[in-house]
């Protein structure tokens, strides 16, 4: 939370966390053929697994105790529960992830595998009855809650720290401002915390975010909501008056999403090939490799609209052969540092 405290220093004092290991993500110049534009590695938030879901992480996991039992909810595939289960055990936690059935791919099928072997996994038949069985184990109590993604206002906080990061980068290296930001958008609390911060920062970018749930899971009310409910909880927490957000500044792809979640397109593969090709980094077909295929269109059909790419998936896991170094317990910090 290193930008988020120079920024509002007495979030030093109510602002609890634990050190996971999240640092500053590079931005690089990307060119994938005759097009060139902005990376930011938000992969690259923390040790693997979990790309910047452990921003939010760090956040929501404050005060987990050892012999602690998470509990959370996601796709069979779900990089998030992997995330919660894997940092959890650093912490000496235990994890019960209730989940619900995904159209699979590699990927999905390497992070079920690994889920497995971390957490103990109950198997619902819908989203619905996954989080009525989360509700129910929720009412029987001693369990620490992770919303799924991390998506509430505290684990989006995260998230407006790295677009405070972000505009410090794009300072220090006099790099453009970006017109067009392009970012995933599943829970939604990715996008909500990156506009909350971009409003912080004074930046014009717009945010393009590129569906890839169901329209009822993922839609621009819903971001909006928990934008404003983050910036609340920010205000509240610093004790300042925040800039109001540009809902205009808000855009939604729907295009990309293929009719079910984890669903791979052409148009994504596509894309995904030419980055790797390009010597870039592995894309999931879940989620990254969407968006990237937007934002490798809108660079292509605008070569005069600065855009960035925010790549959320971590993808290093993987390419050690599907297998994760052992977790090591680390001491909780009930404050922030």
């Amino acid at each position: 939370m290193r930008a988020l405290l120079a920024r509002f220093p007495q979030l030093d004092g109510s602002l609890a966390r634990v050190e996971l290991g999240v640092r500053e993500t590079p931005v690089e110049w990307w060119r994938v053929g005759a097009v060139t534009l902005l990376a930011k590695r938000d992969d690259l938030s923390a040790p693997p697994p979990g790309g910047n879901k452990v921003r939010a992480l760090e956040l929501l996991l404050a005060g987990v105790a050892p012999d602690d039992v998470l509990l959370t909810v996601g796709a069979t595939g779900s990089t998030h529960a992997l995330a919660v289960a894997w940092h959890g055990a650093r912490l000496g936690a235990r994890t019960q992830v209730i989940t619900w059935p995904q159209e699979t791919h590699s990927v999905a099928l390497a992070t079920a595998a690994r889920l497995g072997a971390l957490a103990e996994v109950t198997a619902a038949r819908s989203v619905g009855k996954a989080y009525l069985r989360a509700a129910v184990r929720r009412l029987r109590g001693g369990v620490h809650w992770v919303p799924a993604g991390g998506s509430v206002p505290r684990g989006a906080l995260g998230h407006v720290d790295a677009a405070l990061e972000l505009a410090e980068q794009l300072a220090r290296g006099r790099l453009p401002v970006p017109d067009l930001l392009v970012v995933p958008l599943g829970t939604g609390g990715t996008a909500a915390g990156l506009l909350v911060g971009l409003a912080i920062a004074g930046l014009p970018t717009r945010v393009l975010a590129v569906r890839v749930v169901p329209r009822i899971v993922a839609n621009r009310a819903r971001v909006l909501r928990l934008a404003t409910q983050t910036r609340a909880l920010l205000a509240r927490l610093a004790g300042v008056a925040l800039p109001p957000l540009d809902r205009a500044r808000l855009e939604i792809d729907d295009e990309a999403y293929g009719g079910a979640y984890a669903r791979e397109s052409i148009a994504a593969r596509t894309a995904a090939d030419a980055l790797r090709d390009a010597g870039g980094p592995s894309l999931d077909a879940t989620y990254s490799a969407k968006a990237f295929g937007v934002a490798l269109e809108r660079a292509r059909r605008a070569p005069d609209e600065r855009v960035l790419f925010w790549l959320t998936f971590d993808g290093r896991w993987l390419a050690r052969g599907n297998d994760l170094p052992s977790a090591t317990r680390l001491q909780p910090l009930p404050r922030s540092r």
